[in-house]
């Protein structure tokens, strides 16, 4: 019995080794260039829109086609198109490094979305398949708190590489990591399929189509005007491509996402309130990293610092959550994380001056963290009680994908009011486009605590289902 433990251990230590630090990786590229920004700008030069395009062509197409990828490792082989993903993100972020403008930036963002899309959903199914039932809510725990580790320390880990080597390390980090990973993966790896897999290639392209439409239209607002035939043209046909995906999932047999999931106001309250989170969330940092450098004066390393009370707060606060989700049910943690982060946006917005001191930041940064924390904590096991289990692994795919949208219509939408009120002219100029700014995202997550209510009540039979499958949102490719 002994010689069968020791066989099973090792698989799942590489597993978990090798999934978790592309987990991190990817990850921590969501918020990692955020303080390199003023630096990039210096540097490369480039109008806001073009700042906002550095961070959304990695979200946006990160999300767009985050379900895709995981059906693509059913189709052709989950450990095979890992290696693809991973291989994608590292050369394009080689080639983000070797930007020579921001145009290059932007295409080379784009691409390390893509092999995030890919390799991002496939970490779970690997390391589950690798690790034996008995042990794997500890490797999924340590997965999830790596992954937490990477949002927490981007802007820290963005900021020191800015400050004492330059913005370009912020992407060169990723290359030896990924080339280590490659060969490690193809050797500790099991290789493993879904025989029954389909690709939705029309629900990709629409969805796709559309959100880049809306979003191309948002950030370019205000420098070609709102009636402008370039905006109106995003709006219109990217709403139009987005109807028809939503049209596609109510009637095509085996569609990326099945609208019927929707119809469960649960299910909807849930995602709803995510895409809202991160969008208040997102946009909020894209501008306040920028403030405590170019009006506070802090160095990029500074800023990544002064950060951590909001980014942060979720490592020390989310296992209390956890253990109050338990005893009261996830849906009132979930909308009182999102009451508190609306409150410390809110009131950031309120005290934000050109001179403020970073003694009157704390509280709201503070107080945003531990609402990140209250809502992250419960979320899974709240989006989980909503669905059959059978549905369970689309739903998890879903929920991250609206939420990595709302993470790029944030920053484009608080961008575009920062723009219309303000500027990059003076430090008063950056605070007087900030504060309506940080007001929108305020009661962007003040709604999304108000969708959160619409999630049923659980009982303690519901809640016991939901710890249960917990644990399953790793079979986003098998769920196909």
């Amino acid at each position: 019995m002994q010689t069968q433990d020791t066989k099973l251990r090792g698989p799942a230590v590489w597993a978990l080794i090798l999934t978790g630090v592309a987990s991190f990786m990817a990850a921590l590229d969501n918020l990692v260039v955020t303080t390199a920004l003023p630096a990039i700008r210096e540097d490369l030069g480039g109008k806001l829109e073009d700042l906002e395009w550095t961070v959304n062509a990695y979200t946006l197409t990160f999300a767009v086609l985050l379900m895709f990828g995981a059906a693509l490792g059913d189709r052709f082989g989950r450990r095979r198109l890992f290696i693809v993903g991973l291989a994608i993100f590292t050369g394009a972020s080689a080639a983000a490094a070797l930007s020579p403008g921001i145009d290059a930036l932007i295409a080379a963002r784009a691409v390390q979305g893509i092999g995030a899309a890919i390799m991002m959903p496939l970490t779970l199914t690997l390391l589950t398949a690798a690790v034996p039932a008995a042990r794997r809510g500890m490797a999924l725990g340590i997965y999830g708190a790596v992954t937490g580790l990477a949002v927490a320390s981007g802007p820290l880990i963005g900021g020191s590489l800015t400050e004492h080597i330059s913005w370009q390390w912020i992407f060169w980090l990723n290359v030896p990591t990924g080339l280590a990973l490659i060969p490690l993966a193809r050797l500790r790896l099991a290789e493993s399929t879904a025989p029954d897999a389909r690709l939705d290639i029309p629900g990709t392209l629409l969805i796709s189509g559309g959100l880049f439409g809306i979003v191309y239209a948002l950030v370019n607002a205000n420098s070609e005007g709102w009636t402008s035939a370039t905006v109106l043209t995003g709006l219109i046909v990217g709403a139009a491509l987005v109807g028809g995906f939503i049209h596609h999932g109510f009637h095509n047999a085996n569609p990326m996402l099945p609208m019927r999931l929707f119809r469960d106001r649960g299910f909807l309250g849930i995602n709803l309130a995510g895409l809202l989170m991160f969008l208040g969330m997102f946009g909020s940092i894209f501008l306040l990293s920028q403030f405590l450098q170019g009006v506070a004066g802090y160095s990029p390393t500074e800023a990544g610092l002064r950060m951590l009370p909001w980014t942060g707060m979720p490592m020390i606060v989310a296992p209390l959550a956890g253990i109050l989700s338990d005893r009261i049910g996830g849906r009132p943690v979930v909308a009182a994380g999102l009451a508190f982060q609306a409150l410390g946006l809110g009131w950031f917005a309120a005290i934000l001056s050109a001179d403020v001191s970073y003694a009157a930041q704390l509280p709201p940064l503070i107080l945003s963290g531990i609402g990140m924390a209250l809502y992250f904590a419960p979320a899974a096991n709240v989006l989980m009680s909503t669905v059959a289990p059978a549905d369970q692994g689309r739903a998890s795919g879903a929920n991250t994908a609206l939420r990595e949208v709302g993470g790029a219509l944030g920053v484009a939408v608080l961008a575009s009011v920062f723009s219309a009120q303000g500027g990059y002219e003076s430090p008063q100029a950056f605070t007087d486009g900030t504060v309506p700014a940080l007001c929108i995202g305020a009661g962007a997550v003040a709604l999304a605590a108000g969708l959160a209510l619409l999630v049923p009540r659980r009982t303690k039979a519901d809640g016991a289902h939901a710890d249960r499958t917990a644990a399953v949102p790793e079979k986003v490719p098998a769920a196909r």
